[in-house]
């Protein structure tokens, strides 16, 4: 259970219309998670209206699903905050600053960079190529 902060202007764009400082629909978010195929059962999602705070309410399967869904909520432009009601361990996130790379971040908090591999597939499949990661964006870190 927590609350997570994002950068709001940052992240992936959802829907062309809308404002980088509008969240997008609780719709949207559920088919982005959907298409990045996450067992979203028995969990649902709620936008704050008036705000760009996302609730993820209900239980993942699992704790690495429940990190996955706060991160690809909260790695959305529109989204500057993600609460998160599950049960269980705090989640291990980093955020990412300029000049990093996964082997820095690997580095920094893991101590090893050439363990950066740990990092990108912990990360899909949010990620899909090590080298594509930008400042702001928040990346789950593996239990070393």
């Amino acid at each position: 259970m927590g609350l997570f902060s994002f950068l709001k202007g940052k992240g992936k764009k959802l829907e062309a219309e809308a404002a980088p400082e509008t969240p997008p629909a609780e719709a949207a978010l559920a088919k982005e998670l959907d298409d990045l195929g996450l067992d979203t059962n028995g969990t649902s999602i709620k936008v704050e209206p008036g705000s760009a705070k996302v609730t993820i309410t209900g239980q993942p399967k699992d704790q690495e699903t429940r990190e996955k869904m706060i991160l690809a909520v909260g790695n959305i432009e529109g989204v500057a905050e993600v609460e998160d009601e599950a049960e269980g361990p705090a989640p291990n996130f980093h955020t990412v600053e300029s000049g990093d790379s996964l082997w820095k971040i690997a580095e920094k908090t893991l101590g090893d960079g050439a363990r950066y591999a740990e990092i990108f597939e912990a990360n899909k499949p949010m990620l899909s190529d090590p080298d594509e990661i930008y400042p702001g964006q928040v990346l789950r870190i593996p239990a070393s």
